[in-house]
């Protein structure tokens, strides 16, 4: 359906994000697409100034920008103080979300008689469903999930294919898992005895908060006792690992292929690039920010910026970094250093032999 862009600021002073048109505001777009993909009938975007060029060539109908942003004169642009937050809220406002095939209940699924089982919900074909389970109103379950005895799957859920619950394990509502994700496997609980190693009974379990998203094939161990937990509005890439007994706060964002030990503290609003690693036993602060492939081995403050292996604050860290890319020159440089300081130890040695010869003539 075609919006005009005056349409689109009006819907954006309706969530909160006050806009002005620049340019034809009759204008209509059908889409959104980026500065380099987008055509004549779709909108765009600009919220990094570094990709500013792209206004120039781009083939868009229209472009979202800040407030102060110039534009080109043939380029019509919605003006707002936050580009980014507006292109969200346009998307959901033209594509909307995914939309889930109403299916009811597959003949195909096989359910146990003692499952409880919500209203309006989606089980496709598949599925197992095994004792003592609990799933809430307007759950959806794609084919191939396996929700294990005792689980409860709280109202709104959707559980792409594969995903795997086991015993007696707690997701909150309208939780997202995509697909290959397993929910409360046995974490890496051993002891060694004797020269081998054994199992220690994993008997907690894993619980997730209230809209939770987790991408494709993440893997949240279960408690060796109590539980392991992911805070409400928490949100993971892709292939992220969760250790035995760690504890997520609110509202954090983890990237792919973060792996975090067991026993962790993890506070609210943490940021966590791509291939972060942390140790066990560890405590993240609030609001703390790890760059991609930080390799984390001690506490981080509330509000901590690092980077690095092992990480360090933030700044240390570049410095350090640079630091490294001038080893090469370094290295040289130091060796022609000791060269010279040889030399000059062989002129100093001559000189008191020198010395000492004629002294002995006095």
């Amino acid at each position: 359906m075609a919006h005009t862009l005056q349409e689109l600021t009006e819907y954006l002073a309706t969530v909160g994000m006050p806009a002005t048109v620049d340019g034809d505001a009759s204008k209509t777009v059908t889409a959104v697409a980026t500065l380099e993909d987008a055509r004549a009938d779709e909108i765009s975007f600009l919220a990094n100034p570094k990709y500013e060029a792209a206004l120039h060539t781009t083939q868009a109908g229209a472009v979202i920008v800040a407030s102060d942003q110039p534009r080109p004169d043939a380029l019509s642009v919605i003006r707002t103080k936050d580009p980014y937050a507006a292109m969200t809220a346009i998307v959901v406002r033209i594509h909307g979300y995914r939309q889930h095939e109403q299916v009811g209940m597959s003949d195909a699924a096989r359910v146990h008689p003692d499952a409880k089982l919500g209203a309006n919900v989606n089980v496709h074909h598949g599925v197992t469903i095994e004792a003592d389970v609990e799933v809430g109103d307007d759950v959806v379950l794609y084919p191939g999930v396996y929700l294990f005895k005792g689980c409860r799957i709280g109202a709104g859920s959707v559980l792409y294919p594969n995903v795997v619950v086991y015993p007696d394990c707690i997701l909150g509502r309208r939780v997202t898992l995509h697909a290959g994700t397993v929910i409360g496997e046995d974490g890496l609980g051993y002891a060694m005895v004797e020269g081998k190693w054994h199992k220690i009974p994993q008997i907690g379990i894993t619980e997730l908060g209230d809209d939770v998203e987790l991408g494709a094939n993440c893997a949240i161990d279960r408690a060796t006792l109590g539980q392991t937990h992911i805070g409400t509005g928490t949100k993971f890439s892709n292939l992220v690992t969760i250790g035995h007994g760690t504890k997520i706060g609110k509202h954090c964002m983890f990237v792919a292929q973060v792996g975090i030990a067991g026993s962790v503290q993890v506070g609210d609003y943490v940021t966590m690039a791509g291939k972060v690693g942390v140790a066990g036993h560890l405590k993240i602060g609030d609001r703390a920010k790890l760059s991609a492939m930080s390799g984390v081995m001690r506490d981080i403050p509330d509000d901590g910026r690092v980077f690095g292996i092992p990480a360090l604050p933030y700044r240390q860290s570049l410095r350090a970094t640079s630091a490294y890319e001038k080893l090469p020159e370094t290295t040289k440089q130091v060796k022609q250093l000791e060269a010279q300081v040889a030399a000059l130890a062989e002129q100093v040695t001559a000189l008191q032999q020198q010395l000492a010869k004629q002294s002995e003539r006095a």
